[in-house]
């Protein structure tokens, strides 16, 4: 009896930290390869082309924030052969493109708000099997965004 009640504690804790985990998510930082479309965040202050980022700090979208992903989608290939810079580049340009006018209702070549950048595995995550590609939208002057880039309905 004495351990069914420890491990009944032991699973209301669990249970707590999945519900605070979930109501709170916005407000905390995650790994990026947790993001979905939909999620706004900011890219990290240090980040560049070609540089490393696990860690993205999630908002509301009603909060200030620099970015919000419209797109994820993965690259196929082999696991031992990582497909570099440039299949990145075209894959962003054949999916991401078309997902921001889908997820915007902007035409991306027309807009002058918004731009679009794209996280991609490195080659130790793609060699594990991450494939992920994460578009997002961001603004062209990097003023941070309030509110959704998602067109309404």
């Amino acid at each position: 009896m004495v351990a069914l009640l420890r491990r009944f504690g032991l699973w209301i804790a669990i249970g707590g930290f999945a519900v605070v985990g979930y109501f709170f998510r916005d407000f905390l930082s995650g790994n990026v390869g947790d993001l979905k479309v939909g999620d706004c965040f900011d890219v990290p202050g240090n980040a560049t082309v070609g540089s490393t980022v696990k860690d993205v700090q999630h908002h509301p979208c009603t909060d200030q924030h620099g970015a919000e992903v419209v797109f994820i989608g993965s690259v196929t290939g082999a696991n031992d052969s990582y497909p570099g810079d440039d299949a990145f580049k075209s894959f962003a340009k054949a999916q991401c493109v078309p997902a921001y006018a889908t997820y915007t209702g902007r035409d991306f070549d027309a807009d002058s708000t918004y731009d679009m950048s794209y996280m991609s595995p490195t080659t130790s995550g793609w060699a594990k099997g991450d494939h992920a590609v994460v578009c997002y939208a961001v603004r062209i002057d990097n003023a941070p965004i309030k509110g959704t880039v998602k067109a309404t309905p």
